[in-house]
């Protein structure tokens, strides 16, 4: 779980809250999309008003890649998919992205993308053999072998049914009709310090870097050593399955792993600063915060709507109640989080309004009263995080159990996007 290392004053790594001009010119592409599927949708909005909105996919293994999948084939459906600027996602969600993103202008071409994720999952293999050979070119190319390198080519490939040796950045230019995708991991040495560091590491086509603090470099260089604004040794460009792997690394985590089973972690006492350290470890955000929020709320991304689509095990609500308290802290406009009442199932849309400064948020956890309709615990033990593969009925079933989530409140956020327009 290692590497970019690199010192933060370096000439080759921007340093700066605004966004990448490659973000700029492909926001300003997607908003004159955005502003047609308004009008279609009876919203009618400037050029110049057009909302900021962000869909974001909480983590869940396999269950957050169906799930995912499901919900953006809803909203293509009920023609919405096109209101989107932003596609975030942490762990399993980020393995629902990079198989669509695999496919240019995959939103134009929804239900051929899905069907052929389906019969992958459901029918498709990865050899002992495939994975052997993935695994000896992972440490053979790397200065920075890890742990991993081994969950990628043994574990998630196994998962997901593909090794899929693509690089992020071969996706540039060639999603221009799709929301700008964001992958979100976390600093391991910094995600304990609760007020002086920033754990936040967003990876996108063009750029990667630390969202809150504003330290960014070319996606390509992920990996790479930099020394006094240089790049000294150039790595192996990382592919599309390690990103998988590092983004999905949560049962990979030890700590994580021992805690499980006996509750008996004590928590590091790590270093806060970036720039001191000789090496940095990125891990799966689902160890800190379950959903990619803070990939969001910089403030020159001015977004003003988040869709977040929860499909976490547990607690339906820790990941957004855990965004407002960390926001709290930093001084980051959120709403207020204002739960249901204790020992109510949860229903299937929630909105959450702040001040105009703060972007509003619509809630929808995954298993709920409404699609589950009394049978929500069953539903969750039959789609457990730590399951490896699913079949291709269960499949099947949780693509229309998350797909419900969308149809049954079109209107509703239909409202919610009107009420941001504007």
């Amino acid at each position: 779980m290692k590497p970019l290392l690199c010192s933060l004053f370096s000439s080759e790594v921007r340093i700066g809250h605004s966004l990448s001009e490659a973000e700029r010119q492909h926001l300003a592409r997607r908003r004159e999309t955005i502003l047609q599927c308004l009008e279609q949708n009876g919203i009618s909005c400037s050029e110049d008003k057009v909302p900021n909105i962000a869909v974001l996919g909480s983590g869940g293994g396999l269950r957050a890649m169906v799930g995912l999948l499901g919900s953006l084939c809803q909203l293509k459906e009920e023609g919405l998919l096109d209101c989107i600027m932003y596609l975030c996602g942490v762990s399993g969600s980020t393995w629902c992205m990079a198989s669509l993103y695999k496919e240019p202008d995959w939103s134009t071409k929804l239900d051929l993308v899905k069907n052929d994720i389906v019969q992958r999952l459901a029918d498709g293999s990865v050899s002992l053999k495939e994975m052997g050979q993935k695994l000896a070119k992972y440490y053979s190319e790397k200065d920075h072998f890890s742990l991993t390198d081994v969950w990628s080519a043994l574990i998630v490939s196994n998962m997901v049914n593909e090794i899929d040796e693509h690089k992020l950045t071969e996706q540039r230019g060639k999603y221009t009709k799709d929301p700008y995708p964001i992958y979100t991991v976390i600093d391991k040495q910094c995600k304990y310090d609760r007020l002086n560091a920033d754990p936040w590491f967003e990876i996108t086509p063009d750029e990667s870097g630390y969202s809150l603090s504003g330290a960014f470099v070319d996606s390509s260089f992920l990996g790479s050593e930099f020394e006094n604004g240089k790049n000294i040794k150039k790595q192996p460009e990382i592919d599309m399955l390690y990103l998988q792997g590092l983004c999905g690394s949560v049962l990979a985590d030890m700590e994580v792993i021992l805690k499980k089973l006996q509750e008996l972690i004590t928590l590091e006492s790590a270093d806060s600063s970036v720039s001191q350290s000789k090496t940095r470890e990125y891990e799966d955000s689902g160890l800190l915060l379950n959903s990619p929020y803070f990939s969001v709320l910089r403030k020159e991304q001015d977004i003003d709507l988040i869709i977040s689509l929860d499909f976490s095990e547990g607690d339906p609500f820790k990941t957004v109640v855990q965004t407002a308290e960390k926001c709290k802290d930093l001084q980051i406009p959120f709403p207020e989080v204002v739960l249901p009442a204790k020992n109510t199932e949860p229903q299937d849309f929630y909105v959450f309004k702040g001040s105009s400064d703060a972007p509003t948020v619509i809630h929808i956890p995954l298993f709920n009263a409404v699609n589950c309709k009394g049978g929500i615990k069953k539903w969750v033990k039959t789609y457990s995080t730590f399951q490896m593969n699913y079949s291709r009925e269960m499949i099947t079933n949780l693509l229309e159990k998350a797909g419900l989530n969308i149809k049954n409140n079109k209107e509703k956020l239909l409202k919610e996007i009107g009420n941001v327009t504007g």
